[in-house]
């Protein structure tokens, strides 16, 4: 079963690493590659590393009006810039859009994918979270769907390797500079990420999640994030830990672990890890989570989504082990 995929967006970190997935993927055919500053370059002048079948597909100008004949397009474009240029997508394609603007979007399911494999089988237009939330909600949810935790005044503490910022831009911040040796807190109290981490909550809870605090840290490694995010319940370690256990006893990418996770456990795949720790007498709970940013973050979880809505194995392309060291 052949498959026949695009990108838009595919000199970015997310296409790129989506084109990286899908060049190994059992059943999905990269057949279309579009961007903007790198229109009319071939694959292979962008990627020298991309496998000889591909490196001759020439970039195209995007244009979602002329489209070569696709099952699935993966949209990896800046928040902000794809609404508009998707609705005019045929509707017989299956869109997967990494990008932040159709999450909870009307006629867009939002593909949590380790969560809510069921609402996402069978659609044709799929939000992917943000790198952020993957992390965030997978290690929540177990908690929040069993009453372990209050919905409300959850604090969560983010870091994020460079490489969440994208590609592009001419911002110095991101700059080896700038970066190195440095730890960088951003978008203080209204980062585009808290609408989306906030309407999951309340969905997974049925409770509100007013007086949620949010505040990422840029770090200077590549790639990967962890979230230590601060609760209130009267839960133990170990009842957090088999809550988790059994709540994602029978999905492939989500591992809990009673140690601490690492940032390193999940680079280079499409792992989420989860872990937890509490003190009753205090009223905490303390869930963290650990993804990499471009995996689970952003083209692992699309590709685990393309493969919900086109019928196919949920784990194809997908079981490569994480990078080490």
């Amino acid at each position: 079963m052949n498959i026949r995929a695009g990108i838009v967006g595919i000199s970015g970190f997310g296409g790129g690493e989506a084109m990286r997935l899908i060049a190994s993927h059992p059943f999905l055919e990269l057949v279309y590659a579009a961007g903007e500053g790198s229109a009319g370059n071939r694959l292979v002048e962008r990627f020298p590393g991309v496998p000889a079948r591909l490196a001759d597909l020439v970039i195209e100008k995007w244009d979602p009006t002329a489209l070569p004949k696709l099952d699935v397009l993966f949209a990896s474009l800046p928040t902000g810039t794809s609404a508009e240029a998707l609705a005019r997508v045929p509707g017989n394609v299956k869109i997967v859009d990494i990008g932040g603007d159709h999450r909870y979007a009307e006629n867009w399911a939002y593909g949590l994918a380790d969560i809510w494999p069921d609402r996402i089988e069978g659609q044709t237009r799929i939000a992917n979270p943000g790198c952020f939330p993957a992390a965030t909600l997978a290690a929540l949810a177990p908690l929040l769907v069993n009453g372990l935790i209050e919905p409300g005044n959850i604090v969560i503490d983010a870091k994020t390797g460079i490489s969440g910022a994208g590609r592009g831009g001419g911002d110095s911040k991101f700059g080896y500079a700038e970066s190195n040796e440095n730890l960088i807190p951003y978008g203080l109290l209204k980062h585009v990420h808290m609408p989306e981490i906030a309407s999951t909550i309340e969905r997974l809870s049925g409770g509100s999640a007013e007086g949620l605090v949010f505040t990422p840290h840029l770090i200077p490694m590549t790639r990967g994030i962890l979230v230590t995010i601060y609760c209130r319940g009267q839960a133990t370690t170990e009842q957090c830990l088999d809550a988790a256990r059994r709540f994602y006893a029978d999905r492939a990418f989500v591992r809990v672990t009673d140690r601490p996770p690492q940032t390193k456990w999940a680079t280079g795949s499409n792992l989420s890890f989860v872990s937890y720790a509490a003190d009753p007498q205090r009223n905490l709970v303390i869930a963290m989570g650990v993804v990499d940013n471009l995996g689970k973050g952003a083209a692992g979880q699309a590709v685990q989504n393309a493969n919900l809505i086109c019928g196919l194995p949920e784990t194809a392309g997908l079981d490569g082990a994480p990078f080490w060291p």
